[in-house]
């Protein structure tokens, strides 16, 4: 059995009520202008051309340029080969191949064309080069038809097949560039019947869909650094310096006896009580000189941040990205459902996550 069609209820109904009033407008004008005409002004190609137009408003072959230049190019082919090809089998197989050979030539491939061809070829009394006209006029109909329908349901339609010219940079647009999406297209050799630009945009919402799965299972726990060292509010700053030296660590969570965070003294905290007295301008010195300076604290109560932004183990590292790419963070310490303090996530933590999610999607 083949694949089902994934699209919702809702879809199928546009598609079917777009198809009937379409091709409904075009029998309209058909019968009102060809009433007392023998030139064939309803096509039965017309059909096929419609389920195109209103089932795939963005393939290639559904765009206005195929369907009215294919349409009508190949309907004057088999007219030709009709006329010029006394062998029927040999002015049938002819017109179709050559109807999609000069489609090709003019980027104008419409699959209904094939059948426009054959129609003429096996119709030579009703197929005459008058009917190009009509012909045509009836396909133009057809396509402003599903023009004025898409629109109204919220398909765009003529769509844009051409590259745009402002691409994002390579870095910018996932795991692989256009160049390596024209080279897999020349590789593949084969009519999509989807535009250039759609199937790229879908590539990038797979690999965003893979990495998002990739990433989005994995949780703070399993990415954070521990164990972590911490200290106390009272702890004398010059030994909480001396140990983030010795461990070459930049942030200290400050915790309290039961080892909740209660705040973080961070490497900055301790290069802006070091350069307080360099940055100062003549008011603040003369300020300073007035009221006296203030008292340096001694303590890493005096210096550290409070309140301190956390993240539970179990939550999800997408969540981080936020917190350090807007908000600016550096340090974000972990804790359990019991508010502990069990580890500790830096923005390297991250970017290592990051890149071995890249890695695997």
């Amino acid at each position: 059995m083949p694949a089902r069609v994934r699209i919702n209820q809702r879809e199928r109904l546009r598609m079917v009520s777009g198809i009937v009033l379409s091709v409904a407008v075009v029998a309209v004008f058909a019968h009102w202008l060809g009433a007392a005409s023998p030139i064939p002004w309803m096509m039965a190609s017309l059909g096929s051309s419609a389920v195109l137009i209103i089932s795939l408003p963005s393939s290639p072959l559904a765009q206005p340029w195929p369907v009215l230049a294919g349409s009508a190019l190949s309907y004057l082919v088999g007219v030709a080969c009709a006329a010029l090809v006394p062998n029927l089998p040999l002015a049938c197989g002819l017109g179709v191949g050559l109807a999609v050979m000069l489609m090709l030539a003019l980027r104008c491939l419409h699959p209904p064309g094939g059948a426009m061809a054959l129609f003429a070829v096996l119709h030579p009394q009703e197929a005459t080069l008058m009917a190009v006209v009509p012909v045509s006029f009836n396909v133009l109909v057809l396509v402003l038809a599903g023009m004025a329908f898409n629109h109204l349901t919220g398909r765009g339609y003529p769509h844009a097949q051409l590259r745009k010219l402002t691409q994002p940079k390579d870095s910018d647009s996932g795991a692989f560039t256009s160049a390596d999406l024209d080279a897999a297209l020349s590789h593949y050799n084969q009519v999509l019947d989807v535009s250039r630009n759609d199937l790229e945009g879908l590539l990038h919402l797979a690999g965003k869909a893979a990495f998002q799965r990739t990433l989005g299972g994995l949780r703070c726990r399993q990415i954070m650094s521990m164990p972590v060292h911490a200290v106390a509010a009272n702890t004398p700053l010059q030994e909480a310096w001396a140990l983030m030296r010795k461990h070459a660590i930049k942030a200290l969570p400050v915790v309290d006896a039961q080892r909740v965070v209660v705040g973080i003294v961070t490497m900055a905290d301790f290069m802006r009580l070091a350069n307080l007295e360099v940055h100062e301008g003549m008011g603040q010195r003369l300020r300073s000189l007035i009221m006296g300076r203030p008292k340096r604290p001694d303590q890493v109560q005096g210096l550290m941040s409070s309140p301190v932004l956390q993240v539970q183990a179990d939550q999800h590292v997408m969540d981080l990205v936020p917190l350090f790419s807007e908000a600016g963070h550096h340090h974000i310490p972990v804790v359990d459902e019991a508010r502990q303090l069990v580890g500790i996530i830096t923005q390297s933590d991250l970017v290592k996550a990051l890149a071995a999610a890249v890695a695997r999607s």
